[in-house]
């Protein structure tokens, strides 16, 4: 079982977190470009963003692949509620695709069943 909410926090953690503290900057400043500098370069990209949650990056992540009204975002129904509200806040649909009961990820066949009716369902419609 993976530990939900388990963390390592290290003395350098702590004091890092002090000093924006008592810092003039609680929320901006020269940490959060340091931040997303060292997540760029760690992930070899050009950019990244620091956003408040993951909720905040899944429904950024959505609007930058442009999911919209009339889209259908599928995602397991084992999983947080941000999996499917990042669609939702998008104006996109949600339907909710069955899991592997022997892995607990979303199942491959239940998502190629959902893909080949939405294919077929395209089709007929045009």
């Amino acid at each position: 079982m993976i530990p939900y909410g388990k963390q390592t926090i290290s003395q350098a953690d702590i004091d890092a977190v002090v000093s924006v503290l008592r810092s003039d900057f609680l929320t901006q400043g020269s940490q959060v470009p340091a931040f997303e500098k060292a997540i760029g370069d760690y992930c070899g990209a050009n950019f990244a963003v620091a956003v408040n949650s993951a909720t905040s990056a899944l429904h950024i992540a959505c609007l930058a692949l442009g999911v919209g009204q009339g889209d259908m975002v599928w995602t397991s129904p084992i999983t947080f509620v941000a999996s499917s509200n990042c669609a939702i806040y998008c104006g996109a649909d949600v339907d909710f695709v069955d899991i592997d009961p022997k892995t607990f990820n979303m199942s491959i066949d239940r998502l190629r069943e959902k893909l080949q009716a939405a294919k077929r369902e395209t089709n007929t419609q045009n």
